[in-house]
């Protein structure tokens, strides 16, 4: 590793809160793809009311295993359950440290008995690759950086998420007729104008749809096609701002804080990774401030991934998470923005909001949760936020205030009165969307 590790960054800070802490941090969005195609409303609505295609060839990484060893590897490492992981399967990547709190996740896809492609922020990516040398598995990596991160040349993958209404007729008309049945989060091999990619039935709003995958030699050829195919159906474009609220209807919490940086056993782990890994550049702000970077730290039965846990084997974390299976004090929520106080706090037409601050949540005077990422959604008419409450506040309907407002962090009591107004809000289910919440997980 070259330069200054997350270790050494840490030391000289302080802590990892004096080195995370950035008020107003500006919120991520995809690289690359332009903010906006029609217009980040219409691009909303569209996979609401039609059909809609986001470009997602540019902003994850993917590290692609392969070896003997690979699956032995990851079962080590995570907590996802491999004797029911089916070739072209895909499955929510939950590798935990040894307190049981999440290093963060991914999407983790078997191509093979012993081939895997991991996809999603590195934080995960990373994790997998330092466990492997360290524990001297037979394997071999290849990890392709997002565009920011890739010093030159293209993707090896593109990825086009089809989803809306109308996502089942545009296959129809690209392919010739409808493709043959697959279970959710389940991939099959398709063939469109010759050209071999892969059908990964998949949605991040609610919608139906997949998520077509191939080598990068054959991106423009295919999205063409389905641009084409799509058009007689009012296809829309979606760009960078629309495409990252999708999470907030879909209920999926991105990139939780590493739970990394206070372990003595991961010292090392520390000294292996990068000041300029995202563990050691990913911002912390909003409302709600702790000097205690664990305050941040996530169990993946919080993010809502209790049933994808398998105990069928030995992993890193596994008694914690035994442990802390029945005392589960938080739940994931959405919070349904007042209408009248956003105009209040923010503004008459408060526009595109969007942000992943740690927001206060509030049931009166008394603390009850924090919001993870907050967007406006225009088909809802108001903004969303995707927050872990703690129980006894989740029942849908409850009552409760978002404090809005950026703290100063370290040098001001996490408690001091700074006068930040609240916004009422509503508990709501999440996901958000019924359909997704209800329906589209079941096998089709």
């Amino acid at each position: 590793m070259a330069g200054p590790s997350l270790q050494d960054a840490l030391d000289r800070a302080g802590s990892a809160v004096k080195l995370l802490w950035k008020p107003n941090a500006a919120p991520w969005t995809p690289e690359v793809i332009e903010p906006e195609y029609a217009g980040w409303r219409r691009e909303q609505a569209a996979w609401h009311v039609a059909v809609s295609i986001s470009d997602l060839s540019h902003h994850m990484f993917d590290t692609f295993v392969e070896g003997p060893d690979a699956t032995r590897l990851l079962a080590a490492v995570s907590a996802n359950n491999y004797e029911s992981f089916a070739v072209g399967q895909a499955k929510q990547f939950i590798p935990v440290t040894n307190d049981g709190n999440i290093v963060t996740d991914g999407i983790l896809m078997r191509e093979a008995d012993e081939k895997y492609t991991l996809s999603g922020i590195p934080a995960a990516q990373s994790w997998v690759k330092y466990h492997a040398e360290r524990g001297g598995y037979d394997v071999s990596f290849f990890t392709d950086p997002s565009t920011a991160f890739r010093k030159d040349g293209d993707p090896k993958l593109f990825r086009y998420q089809i989803q809306g209404p109308l996502a089942s007729d545009l296959v129809e008309r690209a392919f010739g007729g409808p493709l043959p049945p697959a279970k959710f989060f389940h991939s099959i091999p398709v063939s469109l104008d010759g050209r071999n990619l892969r059908a990964l039935r998949h949605n991040m709003s609610g919608q139906a749809g997949y998520e077509f995958i191939g080598e990068w030699r054959d991106a423009a050829a295919v999205k063409e096609a389905l641009m084409g195919a799509g058009e007689p159906l009012g296809l829309v474009h979606v760009g960078a701002l629309a495409y990252a609220t999708t999470s907030v209807e879909s209920g999926w919490i991105p990139s939780p804080v590493p739970a990394i940086y206070t372990d003595p056993d991961l010292f090392d782990y520390r000294m292996y990774l990068s000041l300029y890994s995202i563990e050691g550049q990913r911002p912390l702000s909003g409302s709600f401030f702790s000097e205690d970077i664990e305050d941040y730290y996530c169990s993946p039965y919080e993010l809502g991934y209790g049933k994808s846990i398998s105990f069928n084997h030995d992993f890193i974390g596994r008694a914690a998470l035994e442990k802390a299976k029945g005392n589960v004090k938080r739940t994931k929520v959405t919070l349904v923005f007042d209408v009248e106080d956003v105009h209040k706090v923010i503004g008459v037409d408060p526009g595109f909001q969007l942000t992943y601050a740690r927001h206060r949540v509030e049931a009166g005077p008394v603390f009850a949760g924090i919001t993870y990422q907050t967007a406006t959604i225009d088909p809802v008419g108001t903004i969303l936020s995707l927050a872990l409450i703690n129980k006894e506040y989740a029942r849908p309907g409850t009552e409760v205030t978002v404090v809005w407002g950026e703290h100063p962090g370290p040098g001001t009591a996490p408690d001091a009165d700074l006068g930040f107004p609240r916004i009422r809000a509503t508990v709501q289910p999440t996901p958000f969307d019924e359909h997704a919440r209800t329906q589209y997980r079941r096998s089709t």
